[in-house]
């Protein structure tokens, strides 16, 4: 492969090389005689001569000499054709471009500022797999694929989604690729109740819910290897991935700080940043300091972890939810969930997930006396967020007479 410039002499190429020229501000790819002739010779890539297109540029060559080799080369050069979406089209039509296409070249984009796990879990499975199974792919289709996605799925999945699918064509149309935007209205047409999560509240548990939910870990013939995480994450309001991920390092000698500086997706099975990306220091009281030292082995690995499984393995949080915490269905087995059994006991009012250990301690350090930014930078939260989604609901206070 030869690259030429067409404003600077370049060494001719030779009868069979496949070259890359500029002309008149733009990349295009020449062809060698012994496959093509005169106008023929040449492939119009319509992108401007910078070095990113360059390297799509390249990436086509390659794809060209590949097909050679294999005796595959398509005459027609149709199959190597750059079709730009942004085209001149006719009134009445517009060209079909493919949404998942689209979309794979918006997570490229993506990819790099976002958090591992918020790309895989988000972008690579639950939005493309949304998308992919869209009955048409044809990204003008706007009110049909609206429509699928709110038959299909939940009013406030099908809200995100549509979302972040308006969210790529935009990206589209500042680089060129899009004319305008065909989902930028359709997303604020969706409406949503609360039902729906527009905006869903923490719904903590009480003292007494809490207790009873301890105990049960503690007197459990099975799963009482677990009470002092579960206790753990009542008594801090740390994120569930953070005490997951919490080793022996992250602890002072005497176990009465805490520095939580990174968490563990137990699906990924990666360490990543805390939600914040920042750290944090957590001061123990005598009972959390008391837990932790009552755990910690005699002879331990600065990296081992605090919590662990029953196999010694970091917790997974789903596998934990779906048989001990909630109970359900787990390949083809039936688990009856700690917190479940105790719903039918009359000991807690009702279902709330494991994350639920966070709302409640917050909710009490704020109904104990502590002020709004001293429970923000014990849990890794700004005091805005304190405010808008737990003060609110947790601070009690008479109105006065007038």
């Amino acid at each position: 492969m030869d690259i030429s410039d067409g404003s600077t002499p370049q060494r001719k190429a030779s009868a069979g090389t496949i070259a890359i020229e500029e002309k008149q501000g733009k990349w295009r790819i020449r062809l060698p005689r012994s496959i093509a002739k005169d106008a023929a010779r040449y492939i119009s890539t319509r992108l401007d001569a910078t070095p990113e297109n360059l390297r799509k540029v390249q990436r086509k060559v390659f794809e060209i000499e590949e097909d050679l080799e294999a005796g595959k080369f398509d005459i027609t050069l149709d199959k190597y054709q750059f079709r730009l979406y942004l085209s001149v089209v006719s009134k009445t039509s517009k060209p079909v471009v493919e949404l998942k296409e689209l979309w794979a070249k918006y997570c490229v984009f993506m990819e790099p500022q976002l958090a591992a796990t918020t790309f895989k879990k988000e972008y690579v499975i639950r939005y493309s797999s949304h998308i992919n199974s869209l009955p048409t792919q044809d990204i003008f289709q706007a009110v049909s694929i609206r429509d699928h996605l709110l038959k299909t799925l939940s009013p406030y999945t099908a809200k995100r989604t549509l979302a972040r699918i308006s969210s790529c064509c935009q990206w589209a149309v500042r680089n060129g690729l899009l004319a305008s935007n065909p989902y930028k209205e359709l997303v604020d047409e969706i409406r949503l109740s609360k039902e729906d999560g527009d905006r869903i509240e923490p719904d903590p548990f009480n003292i007494e819910e809490r207790d009873s939910i301890i105990a049960a870990f503690i007197a459990h013939p099975i799963y009482n290897h677990y009470a002092p995480f579960v206790r753990f994450l009542f008594l801090t309001g740390c994120r569930t991935g953070e005490a997951i991920g919490l080793q022996w390092k992250h602890l002072s000698l005497d176990c009465r700080v805490i520095t939580f500086c990174s968490s563990y997706d137990s699906y990924l099975k990666i360490r990543k940043s805390t939600k914040t990306g920042g750290t944090r220091r957590f001061p123990c009281n005598k009972t959390v300091q008391g837990l932790l030292l009552k755990i910690r082995p005699p002879l331990f690995k600065p990296d081992d972890f605090v919590f662990t499984s029953t196999t010694g393995n970091p917790i997974d949080n789903n596998k934990f939810t779906s048989r001990i915490w909630r109970g359900g269905t787990y390949s083809g087995r039936r688990y009856n969930g700690i917190v479940t059994q105790l719903i039918q006991d009359g000991k807690v009012e009702h279902y709330r997930s494991f994350y639920n250990t966070r709302h409640t301690f917050i909710t009490m350090a704020l109904e104990g006396g502590m002020t709004v930014p001293q429970v923000a930078k014990l849990v890794g939260n700004s005091p805005e967020v304190i405010m808008r989604h737990y003060a609110g609901n947790t601070l009690k206070f008479d109105v006065p007479v007038f």
